[in-house]
């Protein structure tokens, strides 16, 4: 047996000794503008070896290269050169690509393409405030774990939320709830595992990404084509299948088990599909941990050419979730809380849409129906654990919205203008039940003080639409480019939602070519975005819809900023922003505004709201990134800033995404024989939070399971500063046909004690069997006779992720 096992080892190993091993790279080249394919594009692959190849009469191209890492430089007359980077070349899965150059003004100018020579990065419709991730440095970013939210937060101005175990996005100081994410053209407005309704982050990521082709983030100068979008846009582009064969891979982490299928359905049609398990709620009952959490998550995208002029693609996503509790074998004060703090928590979600791309003359348009929808439902007892008794609190809700858009997009005579409407049907309901205040008994058994309950069961349904309209050109022999664009939004449900005039926004952005080095640029624009469901569909105690009345909420961006691109391969950004935020709902019931709400797990947002508040975020932002180009890569930013907003008192106070200041840096080297080691450094301020009621807290607190905030005392307390050093190595095998990448990552590896925010509960008994009182009886009911307790906890755990990735 074991010399059965010694030659399967030598075979294995003595094809990538003794063999030269090749992948293969295949893709298409295009007009970024028009989407026209071309013919006969210039291709040059330089890393382990340098190979020349052109686009055929499709636009097509496929070589097949030695394994190792490459550089594409990509050339065509009349167009600017184009070059990626760090592709990482493999035996096993083809890389996809897709290629689209900017064509230049005066057409059939010689071209020469230089790698040490700059590119102007310039878009004519975002021309700042916009940075973009390959797949391949998502795939390998240390303390990542393949998740497009977490590795976003090593772009400038962008800061996780209160925990290490969440991905909120939080962008130049804006709440979670800001930012809306695009699919392929699609909205996807749930993105994570156990998502927080009324806002946008989660535990993790739901995104396969081997599907994605690259992201980009813009914080400001949105396309007017983006509706609800305050802090930022995240748009995700994903590749196509494999055309020529059916190949995929299985990955296994620590975490979690995915599997990625692909390949072609005929000449003209691929696919791809995929499913992931999580396998953490058998990996926490070893370690002992109270908490249970357990998803799945799917993916599919078919991509169907009609013809030269037009292509269909369809795509969906979804997952399902389920967070239970558990007793562990040693129970603490902390895991006691958790058991009573935490909803048991029930989601399912998908978002399933098809496009159709048909190009015309001087450009193409796009049609893109989808639908998406949305369970959430939580339930939370005295010990959520045992399920011991009736639920304190029980949620319910759905959230469905059928959308159609349509877009047109022009380039005609140096003029690039875009415009298009879209349509929406949403429908909410929710059923819930809260207990506000337990019951209270006497020795005796009487009741003295009854308990006091809420419960409403809403359901509302309302129909959107928006329009815009976006233009761009440059003048003064392509030096000074100039945007515009408006865009509108109504709905028949708000008081004022069918009034235009109301959500006009203007945007405008120039940008201005001092040499092929430097450019300064500059915008000013106005964005709307309507209130959460949550909120649109809440009924106080009476019945009544209680927030028919609010506004669309308005921020204004001012920005101004630099970019320094000496090389191809190196670029820098400076940038100083003001947004000034108006109409900002404010609760009614705590007087804070929503902008501090957004990362209690399950739902936020239902409340009676007013528009009435405001809010301002003013800082600066520096970026570098160098792309990889002979062995090293790195990508820094750091960002100075104040975010501030008012409650009902009209006082201005650090919102809770207050941090003063963030900044990260990402830094990567490629061994020989494909050893590759990254490291990741963030370091932010300390987040503002609110101290405790301790007599609101002492009385409610063995009914909510949480303490009560003193809101006069709004965020005058701050955590103490935040930093993490996160480790990954990658070592890759490269076989005839298959490849195998083994990785380590490691979270945290300078062991610091990460700060939570703190907890109200009361002290246990040595035993820890209840709570310890201060006259030695059975606690009350209403708490009066339990003695409080806050814990500060830290925590330096490290957290490995030991795994592989199998290619075929």
């Amino acid at each position: 047996m074991r010399n059965i096992l010694l030659g399967l080892v030598f075979l294995l190993l003595g094809q990538s000794v003794f063999a030269q091993i090749f992948g293969t790279v295949n893709g298409v080249v295009k007009d970024k503008d028009t989407q026209e394919i071309l013919v006969g594009a210039a291709m040059t692959f330089t890393g382990t070896d340098t190979i020349n190849t052109v686009s055929d009469e499709n636009g097509n191209f496929s070589v097949q290269l030695p394994v190792g890492k490459y550089n594409l430089e990509t050339s065509y007359i009349g167009y600017n050169p184009f070059v990626l980077y760090n592709i990482n070349l493999s035996s096993g899965n083809a890389q996809i690509l897709q290629i689209e150059l900017d064509p230049k003004s005066q057409e059939l100018q010689e071209l020469v393409i230089n790698a040490g020579k700059s590119v102007r990065a310039t878009d004519m419709v975002t021309p700042l405030a916009t940075q973009k991730l390959t797949a391949e440095e998502i795939k390998v970013n240390p303390g990542g774990n393949f998740d497009v939210s977490k590795v976003i937060q090593v772009l400038p101005g962008v800061a996780g939320g209160t925990t290490p175990n969440r991905n909120d996005i939080i962008v130049r100081g804006g709440g979670p709830s800001e930012n809306v994410y695009y699919l392929d053209g699609i909205e996807i407005p749930v993105l994570n595992h156990f998502q927080t309704q009324g806002a946008s982050g989660g535990a993790t990521g739901i995104l396969n990404v081997s599907f994605i082709q690259d992201v980009q983030l813009t914080s400001s100068a949105f396309n007017a084509r983006y509706d609800n979008a305050l802090a930022s846009t995240i748009v995700i582009k994903q590749r196509n299948g494999n055309p020529d064969k059916l190949s995929g891979n299985l990955r296994l982490s620590g975490t979690e088990f995915a599997a990625m299928l692909e390949g072609p359905l005929g000449k003209k049609t691929t696919f791809m599909a995929s499913a992931r398990r999580s396998y953490l709620q058998f990996l926490f009952k070893l370690l002992d941990l109270p908490i249970r959490p357990d998803y799945y998550d799917f993916q599919y995208k078919v991509n169907h050419k009609i013809n030269n002029k037009t292509e269909l693609t369809f795509i969906g996503i979804g997952a399902i979730d389920n967070f239970k509790l558990a007793v562990p074998k040693k129970s603490d004060a902390n895991t006691e809380y958790i058991n009573r703090a935490n909803p048991l928590i029930n989601q399912w979600n998908y978002t399933v849409g098809a496009t159709l791309k048909r190009l015309v003359n001087d450009g193409y348009y796009n049609i893109a129906l989808s639908r998406n929808m949305f369970f959430n439902g939580a339930d939370r007892y005295e010990n959520n654990a045992s399920k011991t008794g009736s639920p304190l609190y029980a949620l319910g809700s759905h959230e469905t919205e059928n959308k159609l858009r349509f877009d047109m997009n022009k380039f005609k005579n140096g003029w690039k203008y875009s415009y298009g409407i879209d349509a929406q049907y949403a429908k909410y309901d929710a059923n819930i039940f809260n207990t506000i205040k337990e019951e209270v008994k006497d020795n005796d058994g009487n009741i003295i003080s009854p308990a006091i309950t809420f419960s409403s069961d809403t359901a509302i349904d309302f129909f959107k639409f928006g329009a815009f309209g976006q233009i761009a050109k440059y003048f003064f022999d392509q030096k000074f480019l100039v945007s515009g664009g408006f865009r509108a939004d109504l709905n028949t449900y708000t008081k004022d939602g069918l009034n235009p005039l109301r959500t006009l926004s203007p945007r405008a952005s120039f940008s201005y070519i001092i040499n092929n080095q430097w450019n300064i640029s500059a915008s000013v624009g106005s964005y709307y975005k309507l209130p959460v469901y949550t909120m649109l569909g809440y009924k106080d105690s009476s019945g009544t819809l209680a927030n028919k009345d609010l506004k669309y909420t308005n921020s204004i961006h001012y920005t101004i900023g630099t970019e320094f691109v000496p090389r191809n391969d190196l670029r820098f950004t400076l940038e100083a922003f003001y947004k000034d935020y108006r109409n900002y709902p404010i609760s009614l019931t705590s007087g804070i505004s929503y902008a501090n709400i957004g990362t209690d797990y399950s739902a936020v947002g239902s409340d009676a709201f007013s528009s009435v508040g405001k809010g301002k975020v003013y800082g600066i932002e520096a970026y570098v990134q160098q792309k990889l180009v002979e062995k090293l890569f790195y990508i820094a930013s750091a960002t100075l800033y104040k975010s501030e907003f008012s409650g009902i008192d009209n006082q201005f106070r650090p919102s809770t995404w207050d941090y003063g200041f963030i900044a990260s840096a990402t830094f990567g080297y490629k061994f020989k024989k494909n050893w590759d080691i990254s490291l990741k450094y963030r370091i932010a301020g300390g987040q503002p939070y609110t101290p405790f009621d301790l007599a609101a807290s002492t009385a409610n607190y063995l009914t909510t399971g949480t303490g009560t905030y003193d809101y006069s005392q709004l965020n005058n307390k701050r955590l103490p500063i935040f930093n993490q050093l996160d480790l990954r190595v990658d070592k890759k095998f490269n076989f005839k046909k298959v490849s195998l990448d083994v990785f380590a990552d490691f979270q945290n590896i300078l062991l610091y004690k990460t700060p939570y925010l703190p907890k109200f509960t009361f002290e246990r008994t040595d035993d820890n069997s209840g709570f310890k009182t201060t006259d030695g009886q059975p606690i009350k009911a209403d708490g009066s006779n339990g003695i409080p307790l806050i814990l500060d906890q830290k925590s330096a755990t490290v957290v490995p992720s030991i795994g592989f990735i199998f290619e075929f």
